[in-house]
Formats: structure tokens, sequence, C-alpha cells
């Protein structure tokens, strides 16, 4: 009886730190879509200053 209730506190554990992973990854996408757009900017920026 013990041991059953610690495999499914073990079982509940490993989904909460898998739903933790995926929020963790949802936001870590967002923060480079966002960066990502504004490193682009940058870039573009030096581009056309060095063509002058």
């Amino acid at each position: 009886m013990i041991r059953s209730f610690f495999a499914k506190e073990e079982g509940q554990g490993l989904v909460e730190y898998a739903l933790i992973l995926v929020l963790i990854a949802i936001v870590v996408i967002g923060i480079l879509s966002v960066l990502g757009r504004q490193v682009s900017s940058v870039f573009s920026t030096i581009n056309s200053g060095l063509r002058r």
C-alpha cells in the first residue's frame, strides 16, 4: 500500500515537471521570436549604413 502511494506521487511529480518544462519552452520561444525581430532590424540598419 505504501509503495503504490509513492508510485502515484512519483508519476504526479513527473507530470508537474513536464508541464513546467513546456511552459518554460513556450516562454523561451516567445522571447526568441521577439528578440529575433529586433536583431534582424539591427542587422538591417547596419547593412544600410555600410552600403552608403
